[in-house]
């Protein structure tokens, strides 16, 4: 029998609005995955909605990461999201080397905004060190407007082509130091999902399903916590991007044909028994 993976997921909680770890709890649990969970900061309601509450957590990470150290944890794999400042960008650096199995994953989704724009939080020191973080990464899952940031070009200099996205994720891979998944790639206007660039194989594929109209908060975050479960449940970076890549899509047509608002994010949990532990 399979032992239950452990991952640390270090990303903010958002008191309302489906994202970071509101998300990822249940998606890692449900796969049979032990989820350990490293608040970042808390926020009343996720970045989309105005007016929101901000708490930055960093004391509490040291002091919790001082803790786990007199504990002896250590984890399948580390999972980080959005981060709160400068500090909390290094502190996660030192975290994937101090508590990752020498055998484990660190997945970073490099959480600093979309659609081409940056997310009201983040500040030019806080990508610029978060394109630091990503040499610490094996696997990470950019948009194409992190892809942007981490780069630091233009998002709308961005190529659009297959041949150009399957550039672009080879780049992202720092000459093959790393895996990508690059999300919210398409290969045309009934087409959404992932560019997969796997650094033990040096392949590129794309991992594609059909698009559903309008533009979901959080599906980011359900992308990465799906793809992060299926990597520590033995799967291959393509097999976890395909269960993630549906899953997302499943998700997304579920809350469109209920007309639900797409500000809350995609309505997951109903659909959760499809990706449980035993369907994997």
């Amino acid at each position: 029998m399979m032992q239950t993976p452990n991952v640390a997921a270090i990303h903010d909680i958002s008191g309302y609005g489906r994202c970071s770890l509101t998300v990822a709890l249940p998606i890692l649990s449900v796969m049979g995955v032990q989820c350990t969970v490293l608040p970042t900061a808390y926020l009343s309601a996720h970045t989309a909605f105005p007016d929101f509450t901000f708490l930055d957590l960093t004391q509490e990470l040291k002091k919790t990461m001082v803790h786990w150290q007199k504990l002896g944890l250590r984890f399948d794999a580390v999972y980080s999201g959005f981060l709160a400042s400068v500090d909390q960008i290094d502190i996660v650096s030192d975290f994937i080397k101090t508590f990752r199995k020498p055998d484990g994953l660190a997945v970073v989704d490099p959480v600093m905004g979309d659609d081409g724009c940056r997310y009201t939080t983040y500040t030019d020191e806080m990508c610029a060190a978060t394109r630091r973080l990503v040499e610490s990464a094996d696997v990470i899952t950019p948009n194409l407007t992190e892809a942007a940031f981490l780069l630091d070009v233009a998002y709308d200099a961005l190529p659009t082509d297959k041949a150009g996205l399957a550039e672009l994720a080879k780049v992202l891979s720092g000459d093959g130091r790393r895996s990508v998944v690059l999300t919210g790639a398409s290969d045309g206007a009934d087409t959404i999902g992932a560019v997969v660039y796997d650094r033990d194989s040096q392949t590129v594929d794309f991992v594609l399903t059909d698009r559903i109209p309008g533009q979901y908060c959080g599906t980011g975050d359900v992308f990465s916590s799906v793809l992060t479960g299926g990597l520590v449940r033995g799967k291959t970076l393509v097999e976890a991007a395909q269960v993630a890549a549906r899953f997302v899509r499943d998700c997304a047509a579920r809350t469109y044909c209920k007309e639900k608002p797409l500000q809350e994010s995609v309505d997951f949990e109903p659909l959760l028994y499809t990706i449980a532990a035993d369907k994997l």
